[in-house]
């Protein structure tokens, strides 16, 4: 289970790249435009970052005028050319994702795996550069898509077909789109993976830290909010917490979908309370509720 990166740890909370660590050196990365930047290195199809995204997005709508945040790709999957640590073939993968979902309260349906399996998740990372060359916000918006595409709809999002439906979904130019997966965004992600290298990171989700003055701390892993609130505090004291909206037509305005857990998270509300005021919005024709067997996500109608 060590050497698979398949087989993501939930109680280390992250999935790990096999292999050898290499020296890690955050030398390179510093804050330059806000007082804290963070270096995030994730993957579409890692667990673990899905699980994290309660935290992150709290993160943002706290601390967002003091943090920017950086993508880079990990290159969790190449390919299927390897075996060890019990999974040989996609199929094994899908036990293994519906008890992370449980773990992490996030609804992921390992069935895609038997159903459509993925051959690499570098296709979806390279499509998430070419996004990130049209326009950051909407690159994020795309690699949300994504992630519910897979862990979701149980929808292979290594096939091309799928990714340009995301694209044109989030409002991407899908011409340029196209040509920029096939030429630059191949040359960008291969950048994130030499940089990953080089910064020693072995698992996702990583998150480095920098201040003005580049002293950095790392999160490594899927850890409670606390720890990522004390990261930015270890390098700017004076960060400020921001309050905000935690209406559910506010929330819902900010993130178009959220799950129970990502709800109970931005309105601080007990999480049994979070899913029942979700299901009486459902019931009253605010919301739309989209059912997994291993839990749901909403939209506003």
């Amino acid at each position: 289970m060590e050497n698979n990166p398949l087989l993501c740890n939930p109680e280390k909370g992250l999935c790990e790249i096999p292999g050898t660590p290499t020296q890690n050196s955050t030398t390179a990365v510093q804050a330059v435009e806000k007082p804290i930047k963070v270096v995030y290195f994730t993957d579409p199809i890692c667990s673990s970052c899905w699980g994290i995204e309660p935290q992150l997005r709290k993160l943002k709508l706290e601390y967002g005028q003091s943090i920017d945040i950086e993508y880079r790709m990990g290159g969790l999957l190449p390919d299927w050319s390897y075996n060890s640590g019990g999974i040989s073939k996609p199929s094994d993968v899908a036990h293994h994702w519906d008890e992370v979902s449980a773990y992490y309260d996030m609804p992921i349906d390992g069935d895609v795996w038997l159903e459509d399996p993925l051959d690499s998740s570098y296709p979806p990372s390279i499509a998430f550069k070419a996004a990130q060359l049209q326009d950051q916000q909407k690159a994020l918006l795309f690699l949300r898509e994504i992630r519910e595409m897979v862990f979701l709809q149980k929808k292979n999002i290594a096939k091309r077909d799928n990714l340009a439906l995301a694209a044109r979904k989030v409002g991407l130019d899908i011409t340029q789109f196209k040509t920029d997966f096939e030429g630059r965004a191949k040359l960008l992600f291969e950048e994130d993976l030499k940089l990953g290298r080089a910064m020693g990171v072995r698992g996702f989700p990583t998150m480095i830290f920098s201040n003005t003055d580049g002293k950095n701390a790392t999160v490594y892993g899927s850890k409670p909010y606390g720890d990522y609130e004390q990261a930015i505090k270890s390098l700017h004291p004076l960060a400020a917490k921001a309050t905000y909206d935690q209406n559910w037509q506010a929330v819902f305005a900010k993130y178009t979908t959220l799950t129970a857990r990502e709800f109970a998270e931005l309105t601080q509300t007990p999480r049994a309370n979070a899913e029942k005021t979700l299901n009486e919005l459902t019931a009253n024709g605010a919301l739309e509720k989209q059912t997994t067997k291993n839990g749901s996500i909403w939209k506003r109608r």
